[in-house]
């Protein structure tokens, strides 16, 4: 079964890198003529065909839950971090979004260009400080102009059924900007496992919770009642 998963891995791979290196490239060119909204839409149409193309080759389906949670005006969403499915899924419905990464990704031929167009707020995890400033402040900002703002508190892929820290920087941004946090749980690993080659079929549950107001809080406090809710969630799954 598991040369079954690995050739359907492969029928995956063989979609997804021709869809992710042409989108990027347009997306990099002619990109630079369309606006920022259109652009990002554009270019994450890349991410609905390669989780289509997931669900054709490997079995891998979605079921979400609390797509109503989605507040109408700007936001910070702390989701989970298994995989890299989530990332793709992710930039897709909460757009227009920002999303917190290492600068280093924008280094990768192709994908990094066309990730670089949506926008993203790149950082350096070497400097924790550093990165913070570069948050709060890029993060402010992006908000102001009317886009919500992607985090994943553990910072890297923690493997399924494991728990990283979570970084309190999403939390600080909410509270300085005085925006909602949306809390996301999803199980993504199970299918799709972190620094893996070969997915597994099965159904990726994604729930999305009501958003909490952080008016008056403590970051650590509120990154805490993130972590408990997201990780009991997961487990109840």
């Amino acid at each position: 079964m598991n040369f079954v998963y690995a050739l359907r891995s492969i029928a995956f791979y063989c979609g997804y890198v021709p869809t992710v290196i042409t989108f990027s490239l347009l997306g990099c060119t002619l990109g630079l003529v369309i606006p920022y909204r259109p652009r990002q839409t554009f270019i994450t149409t890349a991410n609905a065909i390669v989780l289509w193309w997931l669900k054709l080759t490997c079995g891998i389906k979605v079921n979400v839950e609390g797509l109503d949670n989605i507040p109408d005006k700007p936001f910070v969403a702390l989701s989970k971090h298994q995989s890299g499915w989530e990332t793709f899924y992710l930039q897709r419905t909460l757009r227009p979004v920002s999303t917190i990464l290492k600068k280093e990704l924008l280094k990768v031929p192709f994908f990094g260009w066309g990730l670089a167009m949506t926008r993203p707020i790149a950082i350096d995890r070497s400097n924790p400080k550093q990165a913070l400033r570069e948050v709060l402040s890029q993060g402010q900002q992006r908000l102001e102009e009317g886009n919500n703002i992607l985090v994943f508190p553990e910072g890297t892929r923690i493997e399924h059924g494991q728990v990283g820290n979570y970084s309190r920087s999403g939390t600080s941004l909410a509270i300085k900007s005085g925006v909602p946090i949306l809390p996301i749980a999803h199980n993504a690993g199970s299918c799709w496992p972190a620094h893996r080659f070969v997915k597994t079929p099965g159904t990726i549950h994604v729930i999305i919770g009501k958003p909490i107001d952080g008016t008056g809080r403590k970051s650590k406090e509120l990154t805490e009642e993130v972590k408990a809710w997201i990780e009991t969630t997961i487990a109840s799954l």
